[in-house]
């Protein structure tokens, strides 16, 4: 892999021994995928945040580090809220360790954004390189925005912000972005027939780790975001197209000839939805966006909760919409920013919760040992009100 001067001199030791550690992670990986080049990066967003993921070992590794970010980066959710992380239920203990890697993470130059729709943040446009990590944080970004990175891991994604570059491979090469495989969806009436997290859950299975292109379908943003944000979960999207809708899908459209076609059916999606009795109820998988959360308030107008209900969202949309998060809460609701129901062990302490993300229905059972239940928005609601 070709290196400039500044990388040689990187690579050689001469910026210090992080910066030389990092440079040694891109080049391994540049050199497992035959990447000919590093390129700049325009922003980075490093998973790996939570302590209950990344534990005492992935701290002091984050603590030996010793350089600043290139480039501006932001943190995939934390194991807690910033403030107010007693209310939520989080041990002491735990939180003492979490604001640890807070710390670590602030001493490199990080943003203390932590999120899984750092998109919100506008830290990117279309076209541009970026090393994201959080996998529906980067199929929006690829498939709605246009732009351009790796479903990275955790080091290389910090890797590549300490640097400001990454690898040259997969998806920032625009052959390789180019549909693999042609995805249908059976048209339906009922309450869930647009229900595209179900829709992706089912469609990752069926794709795998392939680009899919969707024909004859018109879901707005938050509708994308849900459906790339189970298809990276269920299968291994990272981009996707949408015929029509999503940026690069005009040059494309007309390259579907001869491609694998699968189909997701009404009753496949149906058949997702059991009704049984649950202990909680979460949304927010991915982060909510200000349309979101205004489409809860509207739904709790009126109404008192009668079981746990925790909504989920960035902390600069929460703090920027202080009215709807005002409206939800005054039902029992929680708003909670900085984390989420698949990273806190906050959500480990329930034996069923109920959800409306096609994503947190594959995590939930794995990630906090729960049953998950999915529901429209709507039934959400009306669950936990029940």
């Amino acid at each position: 892999m070709y290196l400039d001067n500044d990388d040689e001199r990187v690579l050689a030791g001469e910026f210090g021994e992080t910066r030389q550690k990092m440079m040694e992670i891109l080049v391994a990986l540049g050199g497992v995928y035959g990447a000919e080049k590093l390129i700049p990066i325009a922003s980075a967003q490093v998973s790996g945040a939570s302590y209950k993921t990344i534990g005492k070992w992935g701290l002091a590794w984050l603590q030996s580090l010793n350089a600043r970010v290139a480039v501006p980066t932001v943190l995939n959710p934390i194991g807690m809220p910033q403030e107010g992380w007693q209310e939520f239920g989080i041990a002491e203990e735990f939180a003492r360790n979490q604001e640890e890697v807070v710390r670590a993470y602030r001493r490199l130059g990080i943003k203390i954004e932590c999120t899984c729709t750092p998109y919100y943040l506008r830290i990117t446009e279309y076209g541009e390189h970026l090393a994201w990590s959080e996998s529906s944080a980067v199929a929006y970004a690829n498939s709605v925005l246009g732009a351009r990175t790796n479903r990275e891991g955790g080091p290389s994604a910090l890797a590549a912000a300490i640097i400001g570059k990454t690898p040259y491979y997969g998806l920032h090469i625009v052959e390789n972005r180019r549909p693999q495989v042609v995805v249908e969806v059976e048209g339906g009436t009922g309450p869930r027939a647009d229900h595209w997290g179900a829709v992706g859950y089912i469609a990752g299975k069926k794709v795998g780790n392939r680009v899919p292109i969707f024909s004859g379908i018109r879901p707005g943003r938050d509708q994308l975001k849900a459906l790339g944000a189970a298809m990276a979960a269920t299968g291994a999207v990272a981009l996707f197209h949408v015929d029509k809708i999503t940026p690069e899908a005009r040059i494309f459209s007309f390259a579907t000839d001869g491609l694998d076609r699968v189909t997701v059916t009404e009753s496949e999606v149906e058949d997702l939805f059991a009704e049984t009795e649950v202990e909680a109820v979460a949304v927010g998988c991915p982060h909510c966006s200000a349309a979101e959360l205004r489409d809860l308030a509207d739904l709790l107008k009126g109404k008192t909760t009668t079981k746990p209900f925790y909504v989920f969202a960035a902390r600069g949309v929460a703090q920027g919409n202080p009215d709807l998060v005002a409206a939800i809460e005054r039902s029992g609701a929680r708003v909670i920013p900085d984390t989420c129901m698949v990273v806190s062990p906050r959500m480990d302490e329930f034996h069923s919760i109920m959800v409306d993300s096609g994503k947190a229905l594959a995590y939930v059972p794995g990630m906090c040992g729960a049953f998950a239940r999915i529901g429209t928005r709507r039934e959400c609601v009306e669950v936990a009100t029940s």
